[in-house]
């Protein structure tokens, strides 16, 4: 299978040169992530993918998580597959950690928090996405702590885009699936608004996963001379049963995968989750630069239930979130060449509280209730040096300070508190920097090299130091910062209507952040070092007027450099492989305009075997198979309206992508299947 699967990437490669002169709308050259301001990134030393409105539209993807699988370097791991909820996104081989390694942005602003809830994926339904921005590699100069396997940047659709004044949308699916969806825009010479509204509702795969999600968006812009004020505005809530997983033991004669598979082991449990966001930015020209000033506030109240057999927990997060980031890029006259520098600040701060308690009756008077605040400050400066028009350097240095003080305050007599434990006080003060270097040479018009070191960090959250002792007390566990040294070559190849790339990368991890079911506690550690090293094909290829071809292939070898986790009994893990990390991954997609107004879209996912969730021993002698996924779409427009028809794992093949072993029991493992076929019909009116 390896060796087939290498065939195919070197395929996707040779097919680049047979392009036709049709133009790749891919290929757009403007982004805004690779600078944190708008700018060309084709002659940049940055490996850059951007995902466009019209991929967005020929996609079969229903979420954002799945139209990011199909690009390379990208895994995800999804419990349910239900609208991407408790999805994580795993950006260059972290495996289980991969959320807090890969950093989310919207529109340029971290959604990233001081817990490990995760982003909130349906919250931003793929109507109302105008492009995604994939940025590989250390990005810590321009936007700190957590940029460590990469940036991934979702832009939101602006008033001033799109080809009507509205739309409506409908869609129906498998398992009671109903979405709807409504957006306006008002267009005038100086100002737009716009206004979105989503509502999903479905029963889900498995028993017990019924998902209730409405997300509303506002945008005004107001346009000025040389610049743009804009608002935006937003709120989400989710109702969400959770089933848990699937239980396999062979020793005990228990696979729940194929007597039970879409059953709920958790019927009772439960989560809700409210959040509201604001952003203000002003952007403005002047002289021989830009400015900007963008503040941001978003609130979120997570509500679960987990009811443990009996021994329920109950508990209530809130999370209020500040932010100010002023930055500016101007172009002063150096020796050298054309220089461009970018400096900024980043201020953010987190106002955590979480009350645990037995039952919503008794929330008003917890048996824990603990409150943290951190604070984040960086300043980073970056020049891009064009030395000539075939030769780019560029280099960026960051410094940012971290702190944090929590309080845990124990209740003994509230109800359900009589034999818990309060953590004592505690706080953290850290200090990191990050820098990157950066050099693309165009060899000819068409090929470009590209070089890059960096160094990355990133800092724990209040979940990952909110733990248990050995003897089942509560404390706060603080850990060392994660520090990780990456260095990157590629090779673009590019013309009108085709566009190739292949890059080798390598990252050195140094005091890995991880949950570490190994030793005598329950609680968090910093691993032993590692390293991930890949290789990434990517290549795009219009190759006649009706029809385009696309691929990506992804090569990753996660391993551990040395170490043991403690036990018992203890567990070397020098040499052995990164759970959660395929080491070969493969996406090949076409799109086949078969009349002007009706277009054919297919995508096949190939995803290798994978060690599973708390195996870093790879002991287990299982691992989650590899497999295979076929998707279509059938899309045909009318006037205003468009319909389309979506099949997805059109083969019904039955897999799943993450699976934990058990840290007690020596061949127990629990997996979380996902959907067989399954498929969708949608309407869309647009009113113009």
């Amino acid at each position: 299978m390896q060796r087939s699967v290498l065939a195919v990437a070197v395929a996707l490669a040779a097919s680049a040169h047979c392009a036709a002169q049709d133009q790749i709308a891919a290929l757009d050259e403007v982004v805004v992530t690779a600078s944190r301001f708008r700018d060309r990134f084709d002659d940049k030393p940055v490996n850059m993918t951007v995902i466009t409105s019209e991929d967005i539209r020929r996609s079969a993807a229903k979420t954002v998580p799945d139209l990011l699988s199909e690009q390379a370097g990208i895994q995800i791991h999804d419990f349910f597959g239900n609208n991407a909820t408790s999805t994580t996104v795993d950006l260059r081989g972290f495996g289980i950690t991969g959320t807090q390694n890969t950093l989310i942005l919207v529109d340029g602003r971290r959604i990233a928090d001081n817990d490990l809830s995760g982003v909130q994926w349906s919250a931003f339904p793929l109507i109302n996405v105008e492009r995604i921005e994939i940025m590989r590699g250390g990005g810590s100069v321009l936007y700190g702590e957590g940029a460590v396997g990469g940036v991934i940047n979702i832009i939101t659709r602006s008033p001033f885009d799109g080809p009507g004044t509205g739309s409506l949308r409908a869609r129906a699916g498998s398992y009671g699936t109903r979405e709807t969806g409504v957006t306006a825009q008002y267009r005038s010479e100086r100002v737009g608004i716009g206004v979105a509204i989503n509502n999903l509702e479905t029963d889900g795969y498995r028993d017990n996963n019924q998902n209730r999600q409405t997300n509303g968006a506002a945008d005004v812009r107001v346009l000025t001379e040389g610049g743009e004020i804009g608002i935006k505005l937003a709120t989400d809530h989710q109702g969400l049963r959770l089933p848990g997983a699937r239980q396999v033991q062979p020793s005990a004669g228990v696979n729940q995968l194929a007597t039970d598979r879409r059953g709920a082991q958790t019927p009772l449990d439960y989560s809700q989750r409210n959040g509201n966001r604001m952003t203000v930015d002003w952007q403005q020209r002047a002289g021989s630069g830009d400015f900007n000033i963008g503040g941001g506030w978003r609130s979120k109240e997570q509500i679960s239930y987990f009811d443990f057999g009996g021994f329920p927990d109950y508990r209530v997060a809130d999370l209020d979130v500040l932010s100010f980031t002023p930055r500016m890029r101007w172009s002063p006259e150096l020796p050298g060449g054309s220089h461009t520098l970018v400096a900024g600040f980043d201020w953010y701060h987190w106002d955590y509280r979480l009350k645990r308690s037995n039952s919503t009756a008794n929330i008003g008077t917890p048996y824990n209730t603990i409150d943290a605040q951190q604070q984040n400050t960086g300043v980073y400066l970056q020049d891009t040096l064009k030395v000539s028009p075939r030769l780019t350097l560029n280099a960026g240095l960051r410094y940012e300070r971290f702190k944090a003080d929590a309080t845990d305050t124990y209740d003994a007599t509230a109800p359900g508190g009589a034999f818990g434990s309060g953590a004592p006080a505690g706080s953290q003060n850290e200090s990191e920097h990050a820098y990157e270097a950066g050099v693309r040479y165009a060899l000819t018009p068409v090929v470009s090299l590209i070089g890059k070191t960096a160094r990355s960090f990133r800092f724990a959250n209040i979940d990952e130091i909110y733990e248990t002792s050995a003897t089942f007390t509560n404390q706060f566990q603080f850990l060392r910062p994660q520090t990780a040294l990456h260095h990157e070559l590629g090779m673009e190849w590019k013309q009108a209507s085709a566009w190739f790339r292949a890059s080798l990368f390598e990252i050195d991890v140094k005091d890995e952040i991880h949950l570490d079911a190994f030793t005598t506690g329950i609680g968090n550690t910093n691993l032993p070092p590692s390293r991930r090293r890949g290789l990434e094909l990517e290549s795009k290829w219009q190759a006649t007027r009706a029809l385009s071809l696309l691929g990506a292939y992804t090569y990753t070898d996660a391993r551990f450099r040395s170490g043991v986790l403690a036990g018992p009994p203890p567990v070397d893990i020098a040499g052995k492989t990164v759970p959660l990390v395929p080491r070969h991954k493969l996406n090949t997609g076409a799109s086949w305009a078969y009349t002007q107004n009706t277009r054919l879209s297919a995508m096949v996912a190939y995803t290798g075997e994978q060690f599973m969730d708390n195996d870093e021993g790879n002991t287990l002698g299982v691992k989650i198979p590899a497999y295979t996924v076929t998707d279509l779409k059938l899309s045909h427009r009318q006037g205003n309206w468009t319909l389309s028809a979506v099949i997805n794992n059109l083969f019904d093949r039955q897999y799943y992508n993450y699976a934990v072993r058990s840290q007690f029991v020596a061949d127990r493992y629990n997996a979380y299947p996902l959907p067989e076929r399954n498929a969708g019909v949608s309407v869309e009116y647009v009113i113009r």
